[in-house]
């Protein structure tokens, strides 16, 4: 692989709720443990804080998330990752109003090696934001746990 290419991706959905909604649904740790970080979430994602995400379908130690920047209802820029081998990734989560009264999410990561393993690391995580995005929608709009027996 190219030295110089950098391992980047973005997914995105539109979620027919308002931006503030769906802002918190990601920022809120109740509402974050319900859908996602379902062995839950410890803390608001506030600027210059570690939360720290469980997952039950994958047992193991809490996953940081070191908090960078927040633009409420716009942006949560955090880092996370660093363990196990693992870099230390940044993700960038916007949250875009649209005119209809919906909001569209977009999810980016970067800062895997240009490696096999950091290609094959960034698959899973672009895999794993994808069912994000997706399970945020399904719970804001109807109510409901995608990610529940899904793994």
């Amino acid at each position: 692989m190219a030295a110089s290419m950098e391992l980047k991706f973005t997914v995105h959905t539109k979620i027919q709720k308002p931006v503030e909604e769906v802002f918190d649904g990601v920022y809120n740790p109740t509402k974050l443990s319900q859908y996602f970080a379902t062995g839950g979430a410890s803390a608001p994602l506030d600027e210059g804080t570690t939360a720290y995400w469980s997952f039950a379908d994958f047992p193991g130690p809490a996953a940081p998330v070191m908090v960078k920047q927040v633009t409420k209802n716009r942006l949560i820029v955090f880092e996370w990752g660093g363990e196990n081998d693992s870099p230390l990734c940044r993700v960038e989560l916007k949250f875009e109003p649209l005119e209809d009264g919906s909001t569209l999410v977009s999810i980016s990561e970067s800062g895997w090696p240009s490696t096999q393993k950091g290609l094959e690391q960034s698959y899973g995580n672009c895999m794993g934001w994808s069912q994000m995005v997706s399970a945020l929608k399904a719970f804001l709009e109807y109510g409901i746990n995608l990610r529940k027996g899904a793994y």
